[in-house]
């Protein structure tokens, strides 16, 4: 089958988030359960209506066990794949491919965290990460991972083509201002270029306010077929095209610091979806720091490569710029409890349903969903969502 021939076949039809910012005495698996409850609620159905799953957890191999055990489901389709915060953009293909060939009817992708609240010490939770990713030829350096990845592509593309901390900033900024317009950001306070550009080093150039929020929280939502769907209580969001690329593992591993798989990935989901990035109304960008934005909007066709910096300079991706990026305040003003893509499914949703409260994006249609995974920016995934 090809991507065209998932083409507005399946949407999804429910979402729902529960523990954002700060959940204390919730497990991973109770915060999960509740967003799940709230997404099924919201397409109309119930969990005895759910027969596929699809999720992932970076801390359990089988945690689609856990999740169906929990929940009580025994679905007919299970999708547990873990390629980092990537997993529930890139398991929207694999779901719509399943609901194609008649394996299940609707199909819930879930996740949750206690990751800020938990009791799990940072060193506790380091030690696991390690036992999961290896870094063999990175090791010896002794890496602050995943900054020091993520600080590596910002310095190269600084070396090459002159972007600055300012330009770096201002994708901080434009994400503080979206999370302003959400009441349910977790980071809603004033927060200027010179903030940013102050704040404590985290590795050099990246400041804490380059990086990523550590937030409790989960994310879930629910897919039908899309004929299915208009039967169904709210807007339905169909997914027009779906692609995922892999090129490496670890950042050592990276034929060019500043170009990452999105650079396929991108391609293949516009394509697949007969679209081109001019058609695109709203974007969610994996924001877990302030140089994947720029890399990501020259990956996916939004520029050229080198010219990112430039292109997010004046407030241009906040409220009222040309181009509306992370519209809930994403990973770096709203939440992330480890892995962020569910959430930018989620809002995607709730900007082309125009539900989106304050920071609705007039006449949104269409949206880009672009979520990365690992912590050298390994996986990409790329949908693109819209409604009729």
């Amino acid at each position: 089958m090809s991507l065209q021939s998932i083409h507005r076949k399946a949407a999804i039809v429910g979402v729902g988030t529960a523990g954002c910012g700060a959940a204390p005495g919730h497990s991973d698996i109770e915060l999960l359960a509740l967003a799940a409850g709230r997404a099924v609620a919201d397409a109309g159905l119930t969990m005895a209506d759910i027969d596929g799953l699809a999720t992932a957890h970076l801390s359990a191999a089988m945690w689609p066990l856990n999740v169906a055990e929990y929940l009580g489901l025994r679905p007919r389709f299970v999708e547990g794949t873990t390629l980092g915060g990537s997993a529930f953009v890139g398991q929207m293909l694999h779901a719509a491919l399943a609901l194609a060939a008649g394996e299940c009817s609707a199909v819930l992708v879930c996740y949750g965290s206690a990751q800020k609240t938990a009791t799990m010490s940072r060193r506790e939770r380091l030690a696991a990460r390690t036992l999961l990713d290896p870094y063999t030829y990175e090791a010896p350096y002794r890496p602050y991972l995943a900054p020091s990845s993520y600080a590596l592509m910002a310095a190269r593309h600084m070396h090459e083509f002159g972007t600055t901390p300012r330009q770096l900033a201002e994708v901080a900024v434009a994400a503080r201002r979206w999370a302003q317009l959400n009441p349910e950001a977790y980071a809603r306070g004033p927060l200027g270029i010179d903030d940013v550009l102050a704040a404590k080093r985290v590795s050099d150039p990246l400041g804490a306010l380059d990086c990523c929020l550590v937030t409790d929280g989960a994310g879930a939502f629910v897919m039908t077929r899309s004929e299915r769907a208009r039967d169904l209580p709210r807007r339905p969001v169909e997914l027009l095209s779906c692609a995922t690329a892999l090129w490496h593992r670890q950042v050592s591993g990276m034929a060019d610091l500043t170009r990452t798989p999105a650079a396929e990935s991108g391609p293949r989901a516009l394509a697949g979806a007969g679209l081109t990035v001019r058609d695109i109304d709203v974007v969610q960008l994996y924001d877990a720091f302030t140089i994947n934005v720029i890399l990501f909007l020259e990956d996916l066709g939004f520029c050229a490569k080198g010219e990112g910096g430039a292109f997010v300079e004046g407030g241009a991706l906040a409220p009222g710029g040309r181009l509306p990026v992370n519209t809930n305040g994403g990973g770096l003003s709203c939440v992330h409890p480890n892995m962020y893509g569910v959430f930018e499914v989620v809002e995607a949703v709730r900007q082309l349903r125009g539900e989106a409260g304050d920071r609705q994006v007039a006449g949104a249609t269409t949206a880009l969903v672009h979520g990365n995974g690992g912590i050298s920016a390994a996986s990409q995934s790329t949908a693109i969502l819209a409604v009729s």
